[in-house]
């Protein structure tokens, strides 16, 4: 992969495993909550298509006035990273975004993250083969113990019909958030996050725009207030207000605290903790719209969390370049 742009203070920073743990175990979190009123949205009208281009230009915007108020020298690209940029921001931005809302329109949405969370053996094994990084046995155990817990939170043995395209648009995300993970791993060595995500999010949303015009974006409904749904059907919110909290919460914090965290800790190792998605999620929709989440689905949401222990516990024996 093509270099990226030099920004001072980038090469020989202090890895703190620690801060990366804090940071992905946040943005989890965020994640889990965003789900759920990504869902209230999808529901309210607007296609995943168009929700993915409002996030994609909304992060954009935002990144782009912060850091020219903050850091305006972090904007600085040379020419050649744009090849490397553009492609991190459509194969990784863009499509693990869409890839995703696609999924969960066609299937439960436990099932879904569960297909979507073999992106870390897929890193793994990326790791493994390719960059013949030396990957610990006690990596491999955690793995599959956190998606025997996963198996457990969504109870794969329900009998439930699956939609073949939600299935290959679940795999493909698996894929695509695989890509972002290590394309970002490479990015943030030498560049500032936030410049990273924000060229990331001008090419997604450039993309998005060829895919989808702007003029056919239904405008009518920023001004709708719209129930959101199950133990909080009573109460109603301005449509523009969840479109912001997808934005700002749910795009622009947590895609910044995953790649801030890769320059701390190795992308096996974000991908692993990262696990905690579903079983928040699960807990959410629980709280929020009265999905079911009975003993078995505890027992996996702890069967998740030894997983993630086990991977900590694993010492790389060679530093992540």
């Amino acid at each position: 992969m093509a270099d990226v742009a030099y920004i001072p203070g980038g090469v020989g920073r202090e890895r703190r495993p620690l801060v990366g743990y804090v940071m992905v175990t946040a943005a989890a979190l965020l994640f889990a909550l965003n789900g759920t009123v990504s869902k209230v949205v999808l529901s309210s009208g607007l296609s995943s298509v168009e929700l993915t281009q409002v996030r994609a230009a909304g992060a954009f915007v935002g990144f782009a006035l912060a850091l020219a108020l903050v850091s305006r020298a972090s904007l600085r690209v040379r020419p050649r990273d744009l090849i490397f940029l553009a492609a991190f921001g459509v194969a990784g931005v863009a499509m693990v975004q869409w890839l995703y809302f696609v999924s969960i329109e066609r299937l439960p949405i436990g099932i879904a993250l569960l297909i979507e969370y073999l992106a870390p053996i897929l890193i793994a094994l990326w790791a493994w083969a390719v960059l013949k990084q030396h990957v610990r046995r006690r990596i491999w155990a955690a793995l599959v113990l956190a998606l025997a817990g996963l198996s457990l939170v969504v109870e794969v043995w329900s009998g439930i019909t699956l939609d073949g395209l939600g299935v290959v648009a679940a795999l493909a995300c698996a894929v695509a958030y695989a890509v972002y993970v290590l394309m970002a791993e490479h990015a943030v060595v030498n560049r500032d996050p936030a410049s990273v995500l924000c060229y990331g999010f001008l090419f997604a949303a450039l993309f998005w725009a060829i895919v989808q015009p702007v003029w056919k974006f239904p405008s009518g409904l920023l001004d709708d207030d719209v129930s959101l749904l199950g133990r909080l059907e009573r109460f109603e919110s301005p449509f523009w207000l969840l479109l912001l909290f997808v934005v700002v919460v749910g795009t622009m914090l947590t895609f910044l605290l995953v790649t801030a965290a890769l320059r701390h800790v190795s992308a096996t190792r974000v991908a692993i903790i990262a696990m905690l998605e579903p079983v928040a999620a699960g807990l959410v929709a629980y709280a929020w719209l009265g999905e079911s989440f009975g003993g078995l689905q505890l027992l996996g949401g702890a069967t998740v969390l030894a997983g993630i222990v086990l991977a900590q516990t694993a010492r790389d024996r060679t530093p992540t370049p």
